[in-house]
């Protein structure tokens, strides 16, 4: 294999491989049975302690920095939750 230079995470086969990949890593499916209407407005994508990725991948994907959280320091889809979710002060998503 020849290096073309660092890593830029922008293969399209390869973003679209991780994202099933961590798919499968959710909290909070959005489709499954038991999912909860209150869960709808504190998804990841909306705390203050979620940091999105560059990058194409960071269109869904981010990091969890919230040390109460039992995800910080984890990849998290924008519209997965948890119980340490804290609204951010400007209410945006994403």
């Amino acid at each position: 294999m020849v290096s073309r230079g660092p890593w830029t995470g922008d293969a399209r086969w390869h973003n679209d491989e991780v994202h099933e990949r961590w798919l499968r890593l959710l909290n909070r499916p959005t489709g499954a049975l038991d999912y909860r209407d209150e869960w709808y407005d504190a998804q990841c994508g909306g705390c203050r302690f979620w940091i999105a990725l560059s990058g194409e991948l960071g269109r869904d994907w981010g990091a969890c920095t919230r040390a109460t959280s039992m995800f910080d320091g984890q990849m998290r889809f924008e519209h997965d939750g948890c119980p340490s979710f804290m609204v951010r002060a400007d209410r945006s998503f994403g």
